[in-house]
């Protein structure tokens, strides 16, 4: 980062930490929803029973990595909002157990109300999001913008 620059924060920066915050906020909302299985929510996906017996099968090292998954995201997007350099290692921490979840669920049937083509294509879209929020990070790491 230049010297005249210097301190200043570029405003992509912030969409980019604004939108990684709310798309992780609405992961973290389902994560806790699922867990706390509510059953009108759940319902959105169809039939809370079946979505639940499911999630429950998951082994222990499934369900690790679907936490780290979500929670590694949403802390890595607060770590943004405070302009921390460790916000690369929690979306790092992120991926690697969305790919542990993800890797389990491609493998195994869900159930039919989720076992639709965006059902399939969701988990990638996830993945894709917190790479670029990772490789984000790590860039605006070298920039200067964390700390």
């Amino acid at each position: 980062m230049d010297p005249i620059n210097a301190g200043k924060v570029p405003t992509s920066y912030w969409v980019v930490t604004g939108l990684g915050l709310l798309w992780n906020s609405f992961g973290a909302y389902d994560y806790v929803m699922t867990r706390m299985r509510n059953a009108d929510y759940l319902k959105s996906a169809g039939d809370p029973q079946a979505i639940l017996a499911w999630i429950d099968s998951f082994p222990i090292w499934a369900q690790i990595g679907w936490g780290l998954g979500v929670w590694g995201s949403f802390l890595g997007s607060v770590l943004m909002v405070l302009r921390s350099r460790h916000a690369a290692s929690a979306f790092l921490v992120s991926l690697l157990g969305a790919i542990v979840s993800f890797g389990y669920q491609f493998t195994h049937t869900p159930p039919a109300a989720l076992d639709t083509t965006a059902g399939k294509v969701i988990p990638l879209v996830i993945m894709a999001v917190v790479a670029v929020l990772w490789r984000y990070c790590r860039k605006s790491a070298q920039q200067g913008l964390l700390r």
